[in-house]
């Protein structure tokens, strides 16, 4: 029998160690854990299948050991500490995924109560594009850093989402943006979130919320075509919405 849940008391860590047994293998690499008892087929096919199918091969094939914790919720008591909860926290703590690295594998916590399934999957690929970006090669790094100093340099307003526009606020505008000592920061956050919204379009029909932090439509193609290339869709997932009608 799992360990009762005894609110805001029990680490990732600890809930993650004494479930190991428990885990169930979805293949290979991704094993899963709902505390809520055992998923309906419907459930188990929109949280962890098909967003798991729709991954690039290459993405697939890079992911470490992945161990995700399926939980109603999670609370921060610190800045370095999540908890596993049974009770809905305060606001101010209440967290919607985290990420810890453990031994040999990788693992990805989310709260699911309260949480629309949209938010779900943006999360679940806003944790695996932090995971590919940990990893990502010089080549690919590099292609996506030249794309980025383009669009500095040409003083391109906008990102794609709030972690990486709050960065892009402290580099200097202009060429000398690109050399600013927070380039590098920015550089992998942008590329976290481009990712997420690459991953997050392969898997569901999204729209790209438009408003004056938004990247430029043209400049934000150019990225997702980069992405493509980098990163193959899986045979017969789209990218783009003309691509569904080929």
């Amino acid at each position: 029998m799992p360990p009762q849940l005894d609110p805001l008391k029990i680490s990732i860590r600890q809930f993650a160690e004494q479930n190991r047994a428990a885990m169930i293998p979805l293949n290979a690499t991704v094993a899963y854990y709902c505390s809520t008892g055992p998923m309906s087929e419907e459930d188990l096919k929109e949280y962890l299948k098909e967003p798991v199918a729709a991954l690039p091969p290459s993405i697939a094939a890079a992911l470490p050991k992945l161990s995700i914790l399926l939980v109603p919720y999670l609370a921060r008591k610190t800045k370095a500490s999540d908890y596993v909860s049974a009770e809905k926290p305060p606001a101010s703590q209440a967290s919607p995924s985290a990420q810890l690295v453990m031994d040999q594998e990788t693992v990805l916590a989310f709260a699911l109560k309260d949480r629309e399934m949209a938010e779900y999957h943006y999360r679940f690929y806003q944790l695996l594009a932090t995971v590919i970006a940990e990893q990502t090669p010089k080549d690919v790094e590099s292609r996506y850093i030249r794309v980025l100093r383009e669009e500095v340099t040409a003083d391109v307003h906008g990102e794609v989402d709030e972690s990486s526009w709050r960065i892009k606020q402290t580099l200097k505008r202009g060429k000398s943006a690109a050399t600013h000592r927070n380039f590098p920061k920015y550089a992998r956050q942008s590329f976290i979130d481009t990712l997420t919204l690459y991953l997050h379009g392969i898997c569901c029909d999204i729209d790209v919320d438009t408003g004056p932090r938004q990247l430029p439509s043209r400049y934000l193609r150019k990225r997702l075509l980069l992405m493509e290339e980098l990163f193959p869709p899986p045979k017969g997932y789209a990218v783009f919405p003309e691509q569904l009608n080929a």
